[in-house]
């Protein structure tokens, strides 16, 4: 064998290697990305349902005869807020994620003042709508905290992927940069206290 063949197979060798390395870093973090993206869109989904509720519970809020404007006020203006951030799911930062946390515990706060000031209100109390819209939205806020447990579940593996050595090479070179994990603000992460004592 030529003398001049033996490192022309080593590179040969070193060269296929690396690319198989690069695929396969490649492929498996735009999968991770992708179930990362899904995860977000469930976060998403379920916060949407919430504002769809919120906006059924405000308009059967606004019948009943005197209700104090300022509380329905302070809750539409919180849901508008809340609608408004948007998050790119391949493109999130911590700054994002807390903007999002501001604006949904927002919401939360009002809604919370919304349905203790109903509780002044007998006629809403029996209402089978308002009540109906109630209890749907208890379960919608455990459903927006299975959401955030699975979006943070599935940013683990990807995080772990890309930011591993050696994997951490070719992720700055591919733009796949590690996500933030969704973090609740204090006091966020139990739903919405919205059971009443009809007694």
């Amino acid at each position: 064998m030529k003398k001049w063949l033996i490192p022309v197979i080593i590179i040969a060798i070193l060269g296929f290697g690396i690319y198989n390395w690069a695929v396969g870093f490649n492929n498996t973090a735009i999968e991770l990305n992708e179930n990362v993206s899904e995860a977000w869109g469930n976060v998403q989904t379920s916060y949407q349902r919430r504002n769809d509720l919120i906006g059924n519970l405000v308009n059967t809020v606004k019948g009943a005869a005197d209700f104090e404007r300022s509380t329905l006020e302070a809750v539409i203006k919180a849901r508008s807020e809340a609608t408004k951030t948007t998050i790119d799911p391949s493109n999130i930062t911590p700054e994002q994620l807390e903007q999002f946390n501001r604006a949904q515990g927002g919401l939360s706060s009002a809604l919370s003042r919304l349905l203790v000031t109903v509780e002044r209100y007998p006629e809403l109390k029996a209402n089978q709508n308002f009540l109906k819209l109630q209890d749907e939205l208890t379960s919608t806020e455990n459903t927006i905290q299975t959401a955030r447990t699975r979006y943070n579940e599935a940013i683990k593996p990807y995080n772990n992927h890309v930011k591993k050595f050696p994997n951490s090479i070719l992720a700055g070179m591919f733009d796949f940069e590690g996500k933030p994990y969704f973090d609740a603000e204090a006091g966020a992460e139990k739903p919405v206290d919205v059971e009443f004592d009809f007694n």
